[in-house]
């Protein structure tokens, strides 16, 4: 699960984030953060490069093959969520559900700095 957090987030953009906006991002430490990208890296799924813009930071970019294991869990991901949250709801729920999703996600919206 922790990689699958990493590697959408990573797979949102298409360069690849800095190190410190990745730890954002998922909300992890950044101790957290560099152990558990150094797994990744050792079994090919990311890559550590030196930052594009400044030469100091450290920009994590998906590989090929982080991108294909991601897209092998995403049907997973996604029947998954379908069993939990949205098959148990009737017609009327889900309605229900649309608009208090819709009012948080423009209070977030709203609120951005």
């Amino acid at each position: 699960m922790a990689d699958c957090v990493v590697l959408v987030a990573l797979a949102d953009g298409p360069d690849g984030l800095h190190f410190r906006d990745l730890a954002s991002t998922v909300q992890w430490e950044r101790s957290r953060m560099s152990h558990h990208l150094r797994r990744m890296a050792k079994r090919g799924l990311v890559t550590r490069e030196e930052c594009p813009k400044d030469g100091r930071g450290v920009h994590v970019v998906v590989t090929p093959g982080g991108r294909a294991a991601i897209e092998t869990a995403a049907p997973r991901r996604v029947a998954t969520v379908r069993r939990l949250v949205i098959d148990p709801l009737s017609l009327e729920e889900l309605d229900m559900l649309t608009v208090l999703c819709e009012r948080i996600l423009g209070r977030l919206e709203a609120d951005r700095p």
